[in-house]
């Protein structure tokens, strides 16, 4: 697979990366975002933000095995109520035309999140979801390990 273009060149995408740092910085969990950003990329099928984000959640202290699990995350006992609301949320909001974020998948979140963090996590969905377009519309490749290629 060949890069289409790298859209890191081009001034359009400065309002992407203001939305990014704001979703980092808005005092969400580091390993929630983490999370949240690897279950997108995965339904979405992004090898960039997966690789991007799976190395990222990793040097932050996230276990291999969580990252394994979290495809199967709702049978798998390692994720936190909150955590499992965040991810019922993700998925709703990445599949958005399938699901119309059915209320079942809204009402887990008022008991883990106040109001102001909903918005924030939402907004944290919507950001990887673009993400994720803009990689995998541009054929972004991550990098390879030459080792293992060989």
């Amino acid at each position: 697979m060949k890069a289409r273009l790298n859209a890191y060149n081009y001034a359009a995408l400065k309002p992407m990366l203001a939305m990014e740092e704001s979703v980092v910085n808005s005092g969400l969990e580091h390993s929630l975002i983490e999370l949240v950003k690897m279950r997108a990329s995965q339904i979405n099928g992004c090898a960039f933000c997966l690789d991007m984000h799976s190395k990222d959640a990793i040097k932050n202290g996230e276990t291999p095995q969580r990252l394994f699990l979290l495809d199967a995350w709702r049978e798998s006992p390692l994720y936190s109520d909150r955590e499992r609301a965040a991810l019922g949320w993700t998925e709703a909001l990445t599949l958005v035309a399938e699901t119309h974020a059915a209320d079942s998948d809204f009402e887990p979140l008022k008991a883990q999140f106040t109001e102001e963090e909903i918005v924030k996590l939402t907004m944290l969905i919507v950001t990887i979801n673009a993400w994720n377009r803009i990689a995998i519309g541009f054929r972004s490749i991550h990098p390879v390990d030459k080792a293992r290629a060989a």
